[in-house]
């Protein structure tokens, strides 16, 4: 099963919510994270879209980025008023870090006071905890998932839980500073959809065509770049394509179609469709210039589609 992760921006919960009305009956290959980060129409909206679709889902109730960091009870009000009170097809996700090690205690009594009909726990461990305090977490808590980061912990640290919970999850995303700096580049992304079975896990996670690192800055970007997911015989890639014209600031619009014709020209030329790369095409035959946010849910579509589509 993959596991994408997910930040509960605008666009990226319009993805969510789009590929349930697109893949209704392929909904059983995918359990999405969600890190909320601001409490929004949008968010309450894909919460009620999965649970009418009866998708699982883990929502994360101890973001680490965004406006709700901290809101544990504000998050809880988020799931009651979102969630039909007898859907029980998703999980409370928990990040593991050193914040949460301080206080095991407390985060087992608040998720044990809870009323809501969940799916259990699924625990992220951005960080290794010790045997105790996974003792005490898995003896008091129904734990469906334990998600292990690997560029976090160390290549031992998945043995200290059920094999039957294991999600691996790392960040393949090559990020650069600039978008400039894609310019005429493709980057191997993962093969981890081919091992993950035989390495002893049950799912597999990654951060998608956006990457672990968080941004909440809106500013106009000198580059316009489509970062798109592909398979190059059984690796995963991302081919990027970037506008010219970058000099400066200005004509997002135009350097928007500067990008669009390379990814459409290259898609056509390897025979790609995925519901994604069609609404590309209908942009770039419209000469329409949906917004940079469009972009990025298009892109996280595209990558799901292909997950879908080769597990």
């Amino acid at each position: 099963m993959y596991f994408p992760y997910l930040r509960g921006k605008q666009f990226e919960l319009i993805a969510l919510r789009e590929l349930c009305v697109l893949f209704p009956q392929e909904l059983n290959k995918i359990s999405p994270i969600i890190e909320p980060v601001k409490a929004s129409s949008t968010l309450n909206s894909t919460l009620a879209e999965l649970a009418n679709r009866n998708a699982n889902f883990n929502i994360i109730i101890n973001p680490r980025v965004g406006d709700l960091e901290g809101q544990y009870e504000r998050i809880i009000e988020i799931i009651s008023s979102s969630i039909p009170e007898e859907y029980n097809n998703y999980q409370l996700a928990v990040i593991i870090d050193s914040k949460t090690e301080r206080n095991i205690a407390a985060l087992i009594e608040f998720i044990n006071g809870l009323e809501l009909n969940f799916n259990g726990i699924t625990l992220i461990h951005k960080t290794e905890i010790n045997s105790q305090n996974i003792a005490q977490i898995t003896n008091q808590l129904d734990i469906a998932y334990n998600v292990i980061y690997f560029s976090k912990t160390s290549r031992r640290y998945y043995r200290e839980f059920d094999a039957n919970t294991l999600v691996s999850l790392d960040d393949y995303f090559e990020e650069q500073s600039r978008n400039a700096d894609y310019l005429n580049q493709e980057s191997d992304f993962s093969k981890e959809y081919r091992y993950y079975i035989q390495d002893g896990f049950v799912g597999f996670s990654d951060f998608l065509t956006i990457g672990d690192n968080y941004s909440e800055s809106g500013f106009l970007p000198r580059a316009v770049a489509i970062h798109l997911s592909y398979l190059d015989n059984d690796q995963i890639k991302v081919k990027h394509f970037v506008s010219d014209s970058n000099e400066d600031v200005a004509d997002i619009g135009g350097k928007f179609s500067e990008a669009i014709n390379k990814l459409v020209v290259w898609c056509n030329e390897n025979n790609l469709n995925t519901a994604a790369i069609n609404e590309f095409r209908d942009l770039q035959e419209r000469g329409h210039f949906p917004g940079l946010g469009t972009l990025k849910k298009l892109s996280i579509m595209n990558h799901i589609e292909l997950i879908i589509n080769i597990i």
